[in-house]
């Protein structure tokens, strides 16, 4: 482990950045402008931006040539774009497996109340957080539903799929994968065209992924912590070509595999080329796409 030090930089203005940054290469048209950003943005988020524009070894802190700020900007505003369109495509997907999760178990084990009732679940340990969590979110939601419940009806909690709406899909993963019976969690699964290994992982890629959105952290060309499970045997139809499972592109397949079973007709493929058409600098192969990638059945 390496020696830790104490953290001794000291704040530095927006001025003096512009000024550090022209030192190392970076071209700057617009001076003011360039402050502003740095003001209102800040410095260490648009550093993320910046690196790839850096010489080898990046260590040496120099620019390479023709790097400018403008271009700086164009990435952080294709990654904002980006952001924003993955966030409406999961939203989606986040409403469909939280309607299967709670529709399917109450309807298997024939328990509207199955979500907190402990006898449904592998974990004591696992349902007792979730439980928390539970409660945690009903004290503390008002919901014109909830308070509907709450002020009609004498049981602690509402049924599942009410109770269900409050909850994250981080949330709803974790239920998922502590529910005992197999046979319910295998029926859930196959509702999006997947095995439950598989549907697990790909919900926690989901999760991951909508939470870096909802945070503003950067997608464009950021590598995944979790290798997610690879489709062996696809259901429905899949990519071919060999590509990495830790870029964004392979995130997208996966959003649209899961968009092919609850909307057919989704237009994913039309929104990624027209935010492509919009930021033609950007380099797709980057991001993971494989030449040719437009060619794959899933995005035919």
């Amino acid at each position: 482990m390496p020696q830790l030090i104490p953290f001794a930089k000291s704040y530095t203005n927006s001025t003096d950045l512009v000024s550090l940054l022209q030192s190392r290469g970076l071209a700057i048209e617009n001076v003011v402008k360039a402050e502003h950003y740095l003001d209102n943005i800040g410095y260490y988020r648009l550093s993320a931006y910046m690196y790839p524009l850096l010489e080898l070894p990046k260590s040496i802190h120099q620019y390479k040539f023709g790097a400018t700020f403008q271009k700086v900007m164009m990435l952080y505003r294709f990654d904002k774009k980006l952001r924003m369109l993955i966030f409406n495509e999961i939203e989606k997907i986040e409403i469909a497996v939280r309607r299967a999760v709670m529709q399917i178990t109450a309807e298997m084990t024939g328990d509207d109340f199955w979500l907190t009732n402990p006898i449904y679940f592998s974990s004591r340990v696992y349902f007792n957080d979730t439980l928390r969590t539970i409660q945690k979110e009903y004290n503390h939601s008002r919901e014109e539903f909830v308070n509907h419940f709450r002020n009609t009806y004498s049981d602690p909690f509402p049924p599942a799929w009410i109770l269900g709406e409050l909850l994250t899909i981080g949330n709803i993963n974790a239920i998922y994968r502590n529910i005992k019976q197999n046979r319910i969690r295998k029926r859930i699964a196959r509702r999006f065209g997947l095995p439950i290994d598989v549907f697990e992982s790909w919900l926690t890629i989901i999760a991951v992924t909508r939470n870096a959105c909802g945070h503003h952290a950067r997608v464009w060309n950021k590598q995944n912590a979790i290798t997610p499970a690879v489709l062996t045997r696809p259901s429905n139809v899949w990519i071919t070509l060999p590509s990495d499972p830790q870029r964004i592109y392979y995130n997208l397949c996966i959003i649209k595999y899961f968009l092919d079973t609850i909307s057919p007709n989704n237009d994913l493929l039309a929104k990624l080329r027209w935010l492509f058409v919009d930021f033609p600098e950007i380099d797709l192969k980057a991001m993971g796409f494989p030449d040719g990638w437009e060619l794959e059945p899933l995005w035919r």
